[in-house]
């Protein structure tokens, strides 16, 4: 077997400690993307063309990456294939269908429920053993995080709106566990070439699901509003792509190569109180006592996850590319992989959000 590629080393920092500053970066680098787009969809551009500008604008800044790292996808076709479509693309498109039919609130909530699936995933179907610490502070976080979005506020029961979010959900989980099976197996991968070229498989496929060529662009040569302050609508969208998408994913995935994956997970649960609270700072959003109260019982989740020590690892399984992903999302890459198409669903019957925090969170506050 061979090794996995070199990763990048500080001195004065153990592996898990710099694992846990890429993680915290990469969940205030993912949570500032909602402030940096909400003022782009006031302009003009709907949630979906900023989704779309934000991951093809990175997808175009990686492409020396990409370029770089060009065997990669000769490597290991099925893994990049996965980690676009799981977690750039089905992300993004189960979120957008799932907040058309229920409350923004809810669907982040579903969405956050991610750890807690991917410790049931590591724990019954990879058989791997899952710390208590772990488990409590999942549980912990996911508490958190309904207080923070009030979830109390917007109950609706949509049966599909709901499976829409189990499936962003489940694509979160992909992201995790796809960012951790780069350096498995006997063909390990950059976890730079991951984010470049997953962002580069995710921007095509969401050209399809979005049209892009339908939206008025030219917002983007005049100015925007953030809180009172006049600022160019250029400056708005480089933060949201260079820094809530490019270096959000290049530090989320470099950070999942020196912690276990449910460590990572809920660590990037911090992403929805890193949105409140930039929110209240720069759109003048009000945080109630309820979002305080969350917010710092996703803080102590983050921390008691972070104590647990890793597992003794198993046995490696043959590939591990082909077994990370979920129950389901595995065969999703592998079709794609063996040149069978799998179509993103048009939204023709989305309807739009019309609930007020929709429109903070529509297009960031949320990984991918």
């Amino acid at each position: 077997m061979h090794s996995s590629p070199p990763l990048p080393q500080v001195s004065w920092l153990s592996p898990r400690t710099l694992g846990l500053t890429l993680a915290l970066v990469s969940a205030l680098a993912f949570g500032g993307s909602g402030t940096a787009a909400k003022p782009l969809i006031e302009a003009g551009l709907s949630p979906l063309h900023v989704v779309w500008l934000r991951v093809t604008g990175a997808a175009v800044v990686l492409l020396p990456l990409a370029y770089k790292h060009r065997d990669a996808v000769r490597r290991r076709p099925r893994l990049m294939v996965g980690f676009g479509l799981l977690a750039v693309a089905g992300v993004q498109a189960c979120y957008f269908a799932s907040i058309s039919r229920i409350p923004v609130g809810v669907a982040l909530l579903i969405e956050y429920l991610g750890p807690l699936l991917l410790l049931g995933y590591l724990k019954f179907v990879q058989r791997k053993p899952v710390s208590r610490a772990a488990t409590i502070g999942a549980g912990v976080a996911v508490t958190g995080l309904a207080c923070v979005v009030e979830v109390w506020h917007g109950l609706a029961f949509d049966a599909l709106g709901v499976l829409f979010g189990l499936g962003a959900a489940c694509c979160q989980v992909g992201y995790f566990l796809l960012a951790d099976a780069g350096r498995q197996g006997d063909r390990p991968v950059d976890p730079m070439a991951i984010s470049a070229y997953g962002l580069l498989i995710g921007a095509l496929a969401l050209t399809v699901f979005t049209r892009p060529w339908t939206a008025d662009w030219s917002v983007l040569g005049g100015d925007v509003v953030m809180n009172g302050r006049v600022l160019p609508a250029t400056l708005a969208a480089g933060w949201m792509v260079l820094i809530a998408t490019v270096l959000a994913y290049l530090t989320g995935v470099v950070s999942v190569q020196f912690l276990s994956p449910a460590v990572a997970a809920v660590v990037a649960n911090l992403e929805a109180v890193v949105a409140t609270v930039a929110a209240w700072f720069l759109l003048g959003e009000r945080l109630g006592g309820w979002q305080l109260v969350g917010g710092a019982l996703v803080l102590i989740g983050a921390f008691t996850a972070q104590t647990s020590r890793p597992a003794e690892p198993g046995p490696e399984p043959a590939d591990a590319a082909d077994l990370a992903a979920p129950v389901g999302l595995a065969q999703l890459a592998e079709s794609v992989a063996l040149a069978e198409p799998v179509a993103l669903p048009e939204p023709v019957a989305l309807r739009e959000p019309t609930d007020p925090p929709a429109e903070r969170s529509a297009a960031g506050g949320h990984r991918g």
